[in-house]
């Protein structure tokens, strides 16, 4: 309630003796009729306007806390962990009883508390990080065109799939996400801990042109922004990064405010698409799945780029108003590509063993790859390189330098994963020995053979050994 003018309490006192009652007043002036009453009755004793006046305490001046118990209490409020306010007040008055001082008011006490600084009781109670995280400025990374600066980062999914063996596991997924338009340049799902190849492979998918049309976001970018991982600190990451002049700038440890727009596409992911999916783990289920797992990881790649390319980057986003697609080809710009792919290829994909070219092409991975090139380089050894996403083709190095690309007839036609294809080659391989076991189980039941075999001969009856003849042999001398 405001305070009110004298007038104004004297305008209430003469409605009352016009006839209006104390409840009438109360109600529409918002005064309690107690406080009314006060009024007339200081009113009548003096009818001047100083009875209407707000009297000053007698003890004004004189209430005052001695500063060593303020900080008494504000010493034993910012201890950690932290004591209630009863205790404070408790503690502070038998200080002050000892002392010979007046121990302050319950209410004074939670007064001075809540008057300390918060983030001072928060560095107390809670620690730097929490500090840091509530009342540190923080200075928030804004690209002003596309490609300026990347953001990557990993995630383990909430959602569990079939490793080749068809046990579940939850896979990882690193992810490259352009700051400017909120659009996912790149990214590689995979299982087990995350390493600087994928990374690599991420980054490699992330430059290059997408086989899908619809998605347009490709070309090298000014910074790529990480923690401090160690795939994002590794050595391999780092030359790439010099030799395409890329900016590697890593966020301060501890601190995650800086991803925060990676970190939300997580989100989306999170809420949007896992829980549509079998094997989907909600929190607080201790990693359990509500559903049994059937999707493979190749199966989960593919809804992922679907989700993406689809849904993701084709609606608006809320802080550019833009769906991301759209806000990142809007201006037109000219992605920076590569000077040499073929020097990025050597940089990023995965490095196979050392191969011999033989006159039929290069084996690898029980697979004939061919390319004209190869002619010249019979008997030679080189290096393979490839993208474990699709190979249907393969990129040969020798001394160092890029040869050419050789693929294999029989999967260029087709994108396909070396796992997909190891799959297939493991799976009918099973097939063909569950048909030669049934084969020879067909066999063994056969009857025996037996064009061959020799009649048997008749055995002879035993002879007793009464009806033995009797030996007669020569009888021998010495002199003979």
């Amino acid at each position: 309630m405001a305070q009110l003018r004298p007038q104004d309490k004297a305008m209430l006192l003469r409605q009352h003796e016009d006839g209006v009652p104390w409840t009438q007043i109360a109600a529409e002036s918002g005064v309690p009729v107690r406080t009314l009453t006060r009024w007339s009755a200081q009113h009548r004793a003096d009818p001047t306007s100083r009875g209407l006046q707000r009297q000053r305490r007698t003890d004004r001046g004189r209430r005052r806390i001695p500063s060593e118990l303020v900080e008494m209490i504000e010493a034993l409020a910012l201890r950690c962990p932290e004591p209630t306010a009863a205790f404070i007040h408790r503690r502070v008055g038998d200080i002050a009883s000892d002392r010979g001082l007046t121990a302050p008011s319950y209410s004074s006490v939670r007064a001075i508390i809540a008057a300390i600084d918060p983030g001072l009781r928060t560095l107390a109670q809670h620690g730097d990080a929490a500090y840091r995280d509530q009342f540190e400025l923080i200075l928030r990374r804004t690209a002003a065109g596309p490609n300026e600066q990347w953001q990557a980062d990993h995630t383990l999914l909430d959602v569990a799939v079939l490793d080749p063996s068809g046990t579940p596991a939850r896979p990882w997924l690193t992810v490259l996400l352009d700051d400017y338009s909120r659009a996912v340049a790149g990214y590689t799902l995979f299982l087990g801990a995350p390493t600087a190849e994928q990374t690599a492979l991420a980054l490699h998918q992330a430059v290059h042109h997408k086989t899908n049309p619809a998605w347009p976001v490709c070309g090298l970018p000014d910074v790529l922004y990480s923690d401090h991982g160690a795939d994002f600190t590794s050595a391999r990451l780092e030359r790439v990064c010099l030799d395409t002049r890329i900016q590697l700038v890593h966020s301060r440890i501890g601190i995650p405010q800086g991803r925060g727009k990676i970190e939300r596409f997580y989100g989306s992911l999170t809420t949007e698409l896992l829980p549509h999916l079998p094997g989907h783990i909600p929190h607080g289920t201790n990693g359990e799945p509500l559903t049994d797992p059937t999707l493979s990881l190749e199966q989960l790649d593919a809804i992922l780029e679907q989700f993406i390319v689809t849904e993701y980057h084709q609606r608006p986003h809320s802080e550019t108003s833009e769906a991301p697609a759209d806000h990142w080809g809007a201006s037109g710009f000219i992605p920076r590509a590569p000077a040499r792919p073929e020097d990025l290829d050597l940089l990023l994909l995965t490095a196979a063993t050392t191969r011999k070219v033989q006159r039929d092409g290069i084996q690898f991975a029980s697979t004939r790859y061919v390319s004209p090139v190869l002619a010249a380089y019979v008997g030679e050894h080189v290096t393979v390189r490839f993208n474990p996403r699709d190979v249907g083709e393969i990129r040969v190095y020798f001394n160092d330098g890029f040869l050419c690309r050789a693929i294999a007839p029989e999967l260029a036609a087709e994108s396909i994963s070396l796992r997909e294809l190891q799959a297939a080659r493991s799976q009918r391989r099973r097939d063909l020995k569950r048909q030669l076991r049934h084969r020879r189980s067909l066999a063994d039941a056969l009857p025996t053979d037996t064009r061959y075999v020799l009649p048997e001969t008749p055995e002879a009856e035993p002879v007793s050994v009464d009806e033995v003849p009797p030996r007669h042999g020569l009888r021998l001398y010495a002199t003979d």
